[in-house]
């Protein structure tokens, strides 16, 4: 009898399922597709039209000869020399507020906090005025002293380099400050107890796990004051400290283009030189934490003497920040004309406010500056933030690339940005699609997005840099979309990240004055134009009330911000007790 085998039924082949990670990574680059339009539409082109500039005149290499000699050369390398230690007295000034801030609680900390950023809300033209009407020969600083003691104010005051870099130490410093605050909220407090258990020392904690982790909001400040000191045009002006920018700024108004071309895409390739270099250096070693735990208590002062003198402390290096501030209020109720070698103004009156808010005319410079900065800080935000998770999530070749292009603008003088986009935009072409901007109101906003994009950009980007992707991951493996992912998780922990940059934007784009005074339209003048013609006409009062009106509107927007990032507050619910029947 034969046995017959039958075959086992056929098995339908089980269905491979793709793997989240490769959604994400499909949703990376689909994500780069417009970021990556609009960077090269409105950076990358009218960058390219510059250097092809440099080649024009007396040629490519003369160009670039005559920049290596001569007075052009001495600018180039005063320009570097003044960047590097405006980095370096900015971070030491910016770390150290925000260790101070973010981890001891003492008298006057939340005064302070509020103040310490408060350098940032001055217009760059104004805040060089008020430094000069301080520290220079004929300030207010050198006039008391030679009044108290008979010392000569030459002897006292700070001009040239020392005080262009005073005046970048001083109102750059919050580059450093948002990120270190921003990275310190957002450490682990459970690192610092295990290497404290292990029985490391507090200044070993700080050196061996705390700083490592700080690198990437180092490394945000250091390139954001290193490229702005170098594109800083104001501070040299007043100080007539001949750097690169007023170099590009005289070539210009001599009618020498291509010379003018050249220096700028010189002090461009020294910037992408420093920006390699810190991002070579940040990339040697991961900063993040694979854990997240509740964040460091802050710890207070327990001795009553020590509390007193952290608040008497605190109290005076809140008058040495808040100085040049004090100094804008204190002049925009001077009476125009009236200060001359007086050590303080001896008229005041409010008919310079009062000339503000009854003159519609004075009121449109202020509406103009605010709308236009928040359009453009609104386009930063989605862009900046959409390109720093790009950034940080990009696999493919091509990463530092992006990086450099989104971070150009930052490292151009104003002018530079004003006239690639004059240039650009100023008739109807293929390369500009058709679009006309010169003239029109839009241009200003396309202006401070350009300028400002890379202030998000940065500061989300360092709050990246301390989230592990396996977070990400985890949420992907649950079922949820990028969208969803990028809604839900990573979005709310970098929040602070980008409300920083933001702030930061949307501060400099209400004060922006040296791209502004190249491609304003007529008729709409902005804030900071305003100013310089007040400045200009000697009407230094008016000029100081519309300074003035800016700080007021910065702490507005610090207090908006700082309710955006706590949320509501909730009131606990009380308990009902029940109502026991007596018997």
């Amino acid at each position: 009898m034969s046995t017959v085998t039958t075959p086992p039924p056929a098995v339908a082949a089980p269905r491979t399922r793709r793997l989240p990670a490769r959604d994400s990574d499909r949703f990376v680059y689909v994500l780069a597709l417009p970021v990556v339009a609009i960077l090269v539409f409105l950076v990358l082109i009218p960058m390219l039209a510059t250097a092809r500039s440099s080649a024009g005149g007396a040629g490519f290499a003369d160009n670039y000869r005559s920049l290596l000699s001569g007075a052009s050369g001495h600018a180039l390398l005063l320009s570097v020399g003044i960047s590097l230690a405006s980095v370096l007295f900015c971070g030491a000034l910016g770390t150290f507020l925000a260790v101070l801030l973010t981890r001891f609680e003492f008298p006057g900390r939340r005064l302070l906090s509020v103040f310490a950023v408060l350098p940032m809300a001055l217009p760059p033209l104004i805040g060089a005025v008020a430094f000069v009407l301080l520290y220079s020969e004929t300030g207010i600083v050198p006039r008391t002293l030679h009044s108290l003691t008979g010392l000569s104010p030459a002897s006292s005051s700070i001009g040239g380099v020392s005080g262009v870099i005073l005046v970048h130490a001083f109102t750059m410093y919050p580059y450093f400050y948002l990120s270190v605050s921003a990275a310190l909220a957002g450490q682990d407090a459970s690192l610092e107890e295990a290497a404290t258990n292990l029985g490391a020392g507090r200044l070993r904690v700080w050196r061996t796990v705390l700083l490592p982790m700080l690198t990437p909001a180092l490394v945000s400040g250091a390139l954001l004051t290193f490229m702005m000191s170098m594109a800083s045009f104001t501070a040299p002006q007043l100080y007539n400290v001949q750097t690169l920018t007023m170099e590009i700024v005289s070539a210009r108004t001599s009618g020498n283009e291509a010379l003018a071309a050249t220096q700028a895409t010189a002090l461009s390739l020294v910037s992408i030189v420093f920006l390699v270099a810190m991002r070579w250096y940040q990339g040697r070693r991961v900063h993040r934490s694979l854990s997240k735990g509740s964040a460091a208590v802050r710890r207070g002062l327990s001795s009553g003497a020590a509390r007193v003198a952290a608040g008497i402390g605190s109290l005076l290096l809140t008058l040495v920040l808040m100085a040049p501030v004090l100094v804008i209020v204190l002049v925009s109720f001077s009476v125009d004309g009236a200060w001359t070698t007086q050590v303080l103004p001896p008229e005041y009156t409010a008919a310079n406010y009062q000339r503000i808010f009854t003159d519609p005319k004075s009121l449109m410079p202020v509406s103009v500056s605010v709308q236009t900065s928040l359009m453009a800080t609104l386009a930063a935000i989605l862009v900046g933030a959409a390109a720093a998770w790009v950034v940080a999530r990009w696999k493919l070749a091509g990463r530092w690339t992006l990086d450099v292009v989104i971070m150009l603008p930052w490292a151009l003088p104003g002018t530079v940005i004003g006239v690639n986009l004059v240039t650009a935009f100023n008739e109807p072409t293929a390369a500009n699609l058709g679009l006309t901007l010169v003239g029109t109101l839009w241009i200003l906003p396309v202006a401070y997005f350009v300028r400002f994009v890379p202030l998000v950009f940065r500061s989300t980007g360092a709050s990246l840099e301390q989230l592990d992707p396996t977070l990400e991951e985890a949420a992907r493996s649950l079922g949820a979309g990028p969208v969803r992912v990028l809604r839900t998780v990573t979005f709310p922990l970098v929040l602070r990240g980008v409300m920083a940059g933001a702030l930061l934007a949307f501060v400099d784009g209400v004060g922006e004055y040296v791209a502004s005074v190249v491609i304003y339209p007529p008729g709409t003048v902005p804030m900071s134009v305003e100013i310089y013609n007040r400045i200009y006409a000697s009407e230094f009062g008016t000029a100081a009330a519309f300074g003035s009106l800016q700080i007021v509107l910065i702490l507005f927007v610090l207090f908006a911000s700082r309710r955006l990032e706590d949320g509501p507050r909730r009131r606990p619910r009380r308990r009902r007790t029940p109502a026991v029947k007596a018997s």
